[in-house]
């Protein structure tokens, strides 16, 4: 079931936005698809086509909403029409021709606040609970719940219906829709919550979508910027898990594994962007990706050069991750102490209260300088802190390293 839920999910809410022109209308009835499934399936088996079943549940739920709508009886008159239409051949509006990228648009509206824009497509688009949301966007829980209410409300006021707006717009709407893919495709890479690490479908749907934003805006460096980002990541996802589903850090990883000719795509992508002479944070973020990527093995790691450029993106978004990846890049060039002292920092603000990584990063700088107790220490607070199966049992064998299999090591 899980794994239908990643498949279909956006498709059918994108697919019921078109029916209803209510995307909270949407989202409810696809939810109430897949409780029909969980309750139905155990008894009678997975249908042979369930993208199908779902789709017929979902369609005819929204239909019965709308019947019960007497305020509505135009949008069912609609909704009647493209149900006896069920199965032709869509009239899709020329500009974006995908379905998924054109309900991006839609939830990345003017009419909404950025963040809301975002949350709102994270959550109808990609499918993520409103809980990883909130992990993957740093906002307490109830925050975002209050965000996804207003965002709702703003679009029911400003009748949205799912279409593609108008060229001109593109540009403007394009900060939020880079924005959604880039958490996207972040929240596949390394899942914030969960048994597996890297969402494999989630990264490749993010690069499509980017590829396709990219065919719409081919002159736009941040977009390629954004897309050699994420090939220059993702080139690196054989390695980060050994045969046993293991995480393996960075610097251990079997570059032979990397794929060096998705590398070369995004250092080319990269110089595309950079051509344009407009550097922006996923430019940047690119480049410290090709810094890694380039380079032929860990020790050739030019650390120096990736120093400046998170000095570079630090100016453009000052974010405490940002930050964090600049202290670590500053313990590799000047020594553990001085990263550590940053890191010390960036957790009496307070900013990242709550996630596994400064303890993390913490347990790290310590372990390389020989302070074992403390490092066992922070290790486990990171534990304590992290949602995500496999990096809890990294931190779990760091742990192990460094106390000999004692949890009471006090050396």
């Amino acid at each position: 079931m899980t794994e239908t839920f990643r498949r279909e999910y956006h498709q059918l809410v994108g697919a019921l936005v078109e029916l209803t022109r209510d995307c909270g209308l949407a989202e409810d009835c696809v939810q109430d698809a897949f409780a029909a499934a969980l309750e139905s399936w155990p008894r009678g088996g997975v249908p042979r086509r369930p993208g199908a079943w779902l789709t017929t549940v979902a369609r005819n739920r929204a239909v019965d909403r709308l019947r019960q709508e007497t305020v509505r009886t135009r949008r069912l008159r609609e909704a009647a029409a493209i149900v006896t239409r069920y199965g032709d051949q869509p009239q899709v509006p020329p500009l974006i021709r995908d379905a998924t990228l054109r309900l991006i648009f839609t939830c990345c509206h003017p009419a909404l606040t950025l963040p809301a824009q975002v949350a709102l497509t994270l959550r109808v688009v990609v499918g993520l609970t409103p809980a990883e949301i909130a992990r993957v966007l740093l906002v307490p829980h109830g925050t975002l719940a209050q965000r996804l209410v207003r965002a709702r409300r703003a679009v029911r006021a400003a009748g949205l219906r799912g279409e593609s707006p108008p060229a001109g717009e593109l540009p403007g709407r394009a900060t939020a829709v880079r924005a959604v893919l880039y958490l996207l495709f972040t929240e596949g890479y390394a899942a914030t919550a969960g048994a597996n690490l890297i969402r494999r479908d989630l990264c490749a749907e993010a690069i499509r979508l980017t590829s396709l934003l990219a065919g719409l805006l081919p002159d736009d460096p941040e977009t390629l910027g954004l897309l050699a980002l994420m090939l220059l990541q993702d080139a690196r996802h054989q390695a980060r898990l050994d045969a046993d589903g293991q995480l393996v850090p960075l610097d251990r990883q079997d570059r032979r594994r990397w794929d060096h000719s998705q590398v070369a795509e995004g250092v080319g992508l990269l110089d595309r962007a950079f051509g344009g002479g407009r550097p922006g944070p996923y430019q940047i973020q690119a480049a410290i990706a090709a810094c890694h990527a380039t380079a032929p093995d860990a020790a050739s790691t030019d650390w120096a050069q990736i120093v400046g450029l998170y000095g570079e993106l630090a100016e453009l978004t000052p974010s405490p991750v940002v930050r964090l990846n600049r202290a670590i890049a500053i313990g590799m060039v000047h020594g553990p102490e001085r990263g550590l002292a940053l890191v010390e920092q960036i957790d009496r603000t307070g900013d990242l209260d709550g996630h596994h990584l400064v303890p993390a990063v913490r347990a790290d700088l310590l372990r390389r300088l020989g302070r074992r107790r403390e490092a066992a220490g922070a290790y486990r607070q990171a534990l304590e802190l992290a949602g995500n199966d496999t990096e809890r049992r990294y931190l779990r064998g760091r742990l192990t390293e460094i106390t000999g299999g004692y949890q009471d090591d006090t050396k």
